[in-house]
C-alpha cells in the first residue's frame, strides 16, 4: 500500500475538523475523496502534505511515518499537492512558475525532461510559457498549477477540487490529463465536490460528511448507490 492514513484527527485550534479518519490508497491507482463543501476534504490533503499537523493519528507512506514531517520533507519523498485555487505567482511568466515546482531538483536534465513532459501534456502552455500566469484564464492556470506539480517527479499526486470554477469541456480535458498521468504510473488522490465526475474516474472512493468517512468503496458501485444518488447527484 502506498498511502496509509490511521485513525487520523484534525483541528484548527480548538475546533476538530476531522474525526478518525482511515483510509488507504494503492500504488498506481486513482483515489477519489468525495463530499460537499465544509466536509474536510481540504483540511485532510493539508493533513497528508504536512501544511498542518495531525491532532492525533498516523500517516504512513512507503511502509514509513511521515508525521510531524514538514511539507518540504514530504515533497522530496514524491507526495506533491496541487491546491484549491491554484495559487500560482501571477506575476511571474508560465515557465517561471512550472520551473518553480522543481525547486528540489538537483538533475538538470531530469528538469528540462519534466518540462517537455508537461509541455506534451499541455500544449497551450507551452505556447503560453512566456506570458505572466495571471493574465491566462482560469482553465489554463489549473493546467499550470497540475504542471508545476508534475515538474517535482510525483509518485502520489494530491489534486484539490480540479474543477472549481471551471467550464464542463476544460474540466473533461483537465480529467482526461489525469488519467494519463496516472497511466504513466503516478498514483493520484483526488479530492473534489464534483462526485459524478471524481466516481467516473477513479478506482476506489471514500465518502467525507463533517470530517467523517460515512462510505467507502469501489467507484462504481458508489456511482450506483442509492444513497449517493440521492444526497450528492439529486437523482
Amino acid at each position: 500500500m502506498l498511502l496509509e492514513v490511521k485513525n487520523l484527527d484534525a483541528a484548527y485550534g480548538d475546533v476538530q475538523v476531522l474525526w478518525d479518519i482511515n483510509f488507504q490508497v494503492q500504488e498506481k491507482s486513482i483515489v477519489a475523496i468525495v463530499g460537499s463543501n465544509g466536509a474536510g476534504k481540504t483540511t485532510l490533503l493539508r493533513v497528508i502534505s504536512g501544511i498542518m499537523k495531525p491532532k492525533s493519528g498516523d500517516i504512513v507512506y512507503n511502509s514509513e511515518s511521515i508525521n510531524g514531517l514538514n511539507s518540504s520533507e514530504i515533497v522530496k519523498r514524491g507526495i506533491v499537492h496541487v491546491p484549491e485555487g491554484r495559487r500560482l505567482f501571477p506575476d511571474m511568466t508560465v515557465e517561471e512558475n512550472l520551473i518553480m515546482g522543481s525547486y528540489q531538483l538537483k538533475d538538470k536534465n531530469l528538469i528540462n525532461k519534466n518540462l517537455e513532459f508537461v509541455y506534451d501534456l499541455f500544449p497551450r502552455l507551452a505556447e503560453r510559457k512566456k506570458q505572466k500566469a495571471g493574465s491566462m484564464s482560469g482553465g489554463e492556470q489549473q493546467m499550470a498549477a497540475i504542471g508545476r506539480g508534475l515538474m517535482a517527479s510525483p509518485k502520489l499526486f494530491l489534486i484539490d477540487e480540479m474543477s472549481l470554477g471551471l467550464a464542463p469541456l476544460i474540466v473533461d480535458n483537465l480529467i482526461d490529463i489525469v488519467a494519463e498521468i496516472n497511466k504513466r504510473g503516478t498514483t493520484v488522490l483526488l479530492v473534489e465536490q464534483d462526485v459524478q465526475l471524481a466516481l467516473e474516474h477513479s478506482h476506489y472512493g471514500y465518502v467525507l460528511d463533517t470530517g467523517r468517512v460515512v462510505m467507502e468503496g469501489k467507484s462504481e458501485r458508489l456511482l450506483n448507490d442509492p444513497k449517493i444518488k440521492e444526497v450528492y447527484l439529486g437523482l
